[in-house]
């Protein structure tokens, strides 16, 4: 294993990766913590934001926050058995990579840590106002606590768990020692949440200010408990331009016939022709090990082609996102190499119907009072429940 500096240097390589047995048994720890038999990546992962979700905003209490540009980990807090805290950042290959000299207290004392804990977060760079980059992972869910499952709780219940027994004495620590900071592989942050309602404060206040990039909103019911895979109570909105689809791409070569230059050098049969632009199939996956099937083309053009060629790295059969253009043609958007597969078929689909029936942004923020008027009466049954 190849040790990487102490601050983070690439977000999709983020410490020391644990291999073989070593990583077999920190999967199955964190499936025992989480009372599961697989040891798969067990992150939830939200659901495409259509139309119909704008009338389960007025019906159910959610709660808002902005959808960080980041990469997407569980952070595990344990020990090594021997009284010495360990750290290790879970991504969604199930790759567990070790972080070292992070400290995070609990409320019992400075030199204390936290064993048998898992957080859900992400993690960004955020750029300062002078200019230095700042490794932040920001958390917006707990799923374990000292060995406690927290996932059949509610998500107020869970993120206030967070916030009193790790996040406020880590920002207590920090506050006390700020020159100690410099030493941390990353800086601990909160996502943060606002009522469904809230979302022209989102994009007015919130999103303008960040430090790190940003692609759209998360919204998440408040009485569901955090649930393996495919939450469809987890809702990801985007702008139009940034609702995007992982595929897998196959490149096809045309087969050309030699030209005077070729007969020339002495080729005189057909070969095929690497460098002009290949006709790019997209692949879904269907699930299972290795179950791909054929969805559509992606377009691309010459200059795409050149700069793609450029890069000097193997290029077929990779994970891709893809968008939509104005002419409905998918165009390749960036790699993502973090990723084992691309997008199930069934969240495809589910961005496709949130291509169709796209919510603005406008329509959002028109929808709040509407939103918050029925949270308000929802609000007011349940004290008036409680006297009774």
């Amino acid at each position: 294993m190849d040790e990487e500096p102490a601050r983070i240097q690439a977000m999709d390589r983020p410490g020391i990766r644990a291999e073989g047995d070593l990583l077999h048994n920190m999967q199955r720890e964190v499936a025992r913590l989480l009372n599961r038999e697989s040891t798969n990546f067990p992150g939830a992962q939200p659901v495409s934001f259509a139309r119909r979700h704008l009338e389960e905003l007025r019906r159910d209490d959610y709660y808002v926050c902005e959808k960080s540009d980041g990469i997407r980990y569980l952070l595990y807090l344990t020990d090594d058995g021997n009284g010495q805290e360990l750290h290790y950042l879970i991504d969604r290959k199930n790759d567990y990579w070790w972080v070292k000299n992070a400290h995070f207290p609990t409320v019992q004392g400075e030199g204390t840590f936290h064993r048998d804990t898992i957080l859900d977060g992400e993690l960004v760079v955020d750029t300062m106002p002078d200019g230095t980059r700042e490794p932040v992972y920001l958390v917006f869910d707990c799923l374990v606590l000292h060995g406690q499952s927290l996932m059949s709780r509610g998500l107020q219940k869970r993120f206030g768990y967070f916030h009193n027994e790790v996040f406020k004495p880590y920002k207590k620590l920090f506050e006390k020692y700020p020159q100690e900071k410099a030493y941390q592989p990353f800086i601990l942050g909160m996502k943060e949440h606002q009522l469904a309602y809230g979302t022209e404060m989102m994009f007015r206040q919130i999103i303008p200010n960040l430090h790190h990039g940003n692609d759209g909103l998360i919204f998440t019911c408040l009485s569901t408990e955090y649930k393996y895979g495919t939450d469809p109570h987890i809702l990801k909105w985007k702008p139009a331009e940034e609702n995007t689809v992982d595929f897998r791409w196959k490149f096809h070569f045309n087969m050309v016939q030699p030209d005077e230059q070729d007969t020339a050098e002495g080729v005189t049969e057909p070969y095929i022709d690497y460098d002009g632009v290949p006709r790019v199939e997209l692949l879904v996956f269907h699930g299972g090990k290795d179950d791909y099937r054929p969805f559509g083309e992606l377009h691309m053009t010459e200059d795409e082609w050149e700069e793609l060629k450029a890069l000097n790295e193997p290029l077929d059969e990779r994970i891709v996102e893809a968008y939509m253009d104005e002419q409905r043609r998918w165009r390749f958007y960036r790699f993502r190499d973090d990723k084992h597969n691309g997008n199930h078929v069934s969240v495809v689909n589910s961005v496709l119907e949130s291509i169709e029936g796209r919510v603005t942004k406008e329509e959002l923020i028109e929808a709040a009072p509407d939103i918050r008027s029925k949270w308000k009466r929802r609000e007011a049954e349940a004290k008036q429940g409680q006297r009774r």
